[in-house]
């Protein structure tokens, strides 16, 4: 597996052991997660925002209106911080102290390119909708001139970044494993339910 260089930003101080450097292991996570968060300094503030995302190549992508706030202070040039976490399940130990968490986190720094070209931006907003639901492609309207117009498009380089992994069991203090607690992991997921109609599909059938 190939690795990303590993920078004094995604060198981690604690919990060195759970870091992940491997392109693939990276591109998983990214791959898996909806939902990414986007941080950066915005005048003289931090701000965060949540926002659907997906990869192409070594390319992190994300979209929304061209009037974003957000968005305007990415395209002027403030550097990005991007995370993305998937949690696995909840670990829970005999002391309250050494509960915890399974996860596979992703953190990404990188600058914006803004996506101007017509036919790029709708490539790469079709890539999307082959993310989310691949199904629903060839039946859906693609956007209009004015849509595409309307909606920014932004790219970001994946190559300075790591994950960070917990799995497995909790792990107590030695003492501790006498104590008549259940301990373990209880399993979380994200997972799609069954449809649900717009009501107006249904009565346009009617």
């Amino acid at each position: 597996m190939s690795e990303f260089p590993i920078t004094k930003r995604t060198t981690l101080k604690r919990g060195h052991k759970r870091a992940n450097h491997q392109s693939e292991v990276i591109h998983a996570i990214l791959d898996e997660a909806y939902l990414c968060h986007v941080g950066a300094k915005m005048g003289d503030r931090p701000m965060v925002q949540p926002t659907i995302h997906w990869r192409d190549g070594n390319k992190l992508y994300i979209h929304g209106s061209s009037k974003n706030g957000l968005f305007q202070t990415l395209i002027e040039g403030e550097e990005a911080c991007i995370n993305v976490t998937l949690l696995d399940g909840l670990v829970m130990a005999r002391s309250s102290f050494h509960h915890s968490a399974n996860y596979r986190s992703v953190i990404i720094f990188s600058k914006a390119q803004h996506i101007i070209e017509p036919e790029e931006k709708l490539r790469l907003l079709n890539l999307m909708i082959m993310k989310i639901t691949p199904e629903r492609y060839d039946d859906i309207r693609e956007p209009n001139d004015n849509e595409l117009k309307a909606t920014a498009v932004l790219e970001f380089d994946i190559t300075e970044s790591s994950a960070k992994i917990r799995t497995g069991p909790p792990v107590d203090d030695e003492e501790d494993y006498a104590l008549p607690v259940w301990a373990g992991v209880i399993p979380l997921s994200l997972q799609k339910g069954a449809p649900i109609n717009d009501p107006r599909w249904e009565n346009d059938l009617n």
